[in-house]
């Protein structure tokens, strides 16, 4: 039997580094403010000219060089992002050309936080169908460009980063259970708002090509996203044959530390099985779990045959978790 499972990770963090005490002055907020309601201390900001699909091909060329692979042993390249340098090309294929990954079919998943659990999902059906022997599965953002910089209920929440993991088959355990749920009656908590008109024949020129936003509405999104998470967790381990009790770690999404601390208590795991780093990055969208697995491996606390639990919610509303014996 086919099983498939993690060859190799990498990571990319823009070298910029914006403080609360930073933001301070920037916005009506303060550093005590942003820490007691979310846990973030600071988070990285892309340069202005460094684009998604760089961050991406970064933290893709680790995750080769840490797998043992050569670009052109890649037969899949997925980007999870809701940060694209444009609508098209999409980063994946910007990503096959940067690292030469000829033989690589290549695309895009829009899935908001969860997306890296959305490619994931995706990248495993690829190597147990047979289609793809190693698929390269990237999370990618750019997050800076889609936040109101005035807004401070938002502005303090974001960072940009990358993280990047290689798929393929394993002789035993990897990815043993997939989770994945929509809710899309709830989507205008979490949204992009686009003001004004594309279309040339609009009266109201003015308007034409203004910049889009992030808008939350936080309260309600809390109690989602919590619940979400949880019922997730609870989902995957079911298909899995599992209880909490057999899980060794649970890797969240980095959306807000009360909200993690929420899902620990509701679920009743105890918090040092949750690993978190949101202080320093803050919520990265996609790119979060890749980069906190990455960080979890690669510091020792995950080790060799240890059960983990990935978990996500996002805009959409989207809700996703997977079940991987490392």
């Amino acid at each position: 039997m086919v099983h498939a499972g993690f060859l190799g990770l990498g990571i990319y963090l823009p070298q910029k580094k914006l403080t609360n005490f930073e933001l301070e002055k920037m916005v009506d907020t303060t550093d005590e403010w942003i820490r007691s309601r979310t846990g973030i201390v600071e988070r990285r900001i892309a340069a202005p000219g460094e684009k998604t699909s760089e961050l991406a091909t970064h933290a893709g060329r680790e995750a080769l060089k840490d797998a043992g692979l050569d670009a052109k042993s890649i037969d899949l390249i997925i980007v999870a992002t809701i940060s694209p340098d444009s609508n098209f090309p999409s980063v994946a294929c910007k990503v096959q050309k940067n690292l030469g990954a000829t033989r690589a079919i290549a695309f895009d998943i829009s899935a908001a936080c969860s997306g890296f659990l959305y490619a994931l999902t995706t990248a495993k059906q690829y190597v147990l169908s047979g289609m793809a022997q190693n698929a390269l599965v990237i999370a990618a953002e750019k997050i800076s460009t889609l936040i109101d910089w005035k807004d401070r209920s938002t502005c303090v929440l974001f960072g940009d980063g990358a993280g990047a993991c290689v798929i393929g088959p394993v002789k035993k355990d990897g990815i043993i259970a997939d989770y994945m749920l929509a809710y899309g009656d709830q989507g205008d908590l979490m949204r992009v708002d686009v003001e004004g008109s594309r279309s040339p024949f609009d009266p109201d020129k003015e308007q034409f090509g203004k910049l889009p936003f992030v808008v939350m509405q936080g309260k309600e999104l809390f109690k989602v996203a919590v619940n979400s998470m949880a019922e997730a967790v609870e989902a995957v381990l079911a298909k899995a044959n599992l209880s909490k009790k057999d899980v060794d770690w649970v890797v969240p999404h980095q959306a807000n530390d009360r909200i993690i601390s929420a899902v620990a208590k509701k679920l009743e795991i105890p918090k040092e099985k949750i690993f978190v780093n949101i202080d320093k990055y803050g919520n990265m969208s996609a790119a979060s779990i890749s980069v906190a697995l990455y960080e979890a491996v690669k510091s020792g606390a995950i080790k060799k045959g240890q059960t983990v639990v990935l978990v996500a919610f996002g805009a959409g509303l989207v809700a996703g978790a997977n079940v991987v014996k490392w």
